[in-house]
């Protein structure tokens, strides 16, 4: 099992950015497909975007594509997500999730998930 620990969450206006970093306490961090999902009120879990054990393959959901960035540094065990051009639906609280599996947009796959940081983009 893999501890998550997010940060970076605020309160914002809309156009504006905000990063999102995840620390993981494992040994073996390289070795995990990292992803961030979200949840806003009312609705369900959804897919963010996930980043391969390398970094070398990255997936977006459309809504965020062009705007999120998701990184990754094994060094230092951590994933962030930059989001850029922040929008009152992106609203949310904001999870990191861990998976030995490959890189996947399906929260069923993630068996580590993270407390979650609140997001709150004002129009």
């Amino acid at each position: 099992q893999v501890q998550l620990v997010e940060s970076g969450g605020g309160l914002v206006q809309a156009g504006v950015s905000l990063r999102l970093s995840c620390a993981a306490s494992v040994r073996t961090f390289s070795r995990y497909t990292m992803a961030w999902f979200r949840q806003a009120p009312g609705k369900e879990r959804e897919f963010v975007a996930s980043i391969s054990w390398t970094g070398g393959r990255t997936y977006y959901a459309d809504s965020v594509k062009g705007r999120f960035t998701i990184s990754r540094n094994n060094a230092e065990n951590t994933v962030d997500l930059q989001m850029n051009s922040l929008k009152p639906e992106d609203t949310a609280v904001y999870y990191c999730a861990a998976s030995l599996g490959p890189v996947s947009d399906y929260a069923g796959d993630f068996r580590s998930w993270g407390q979650g940081a609140q997001v709150t983009v004002s129009s």
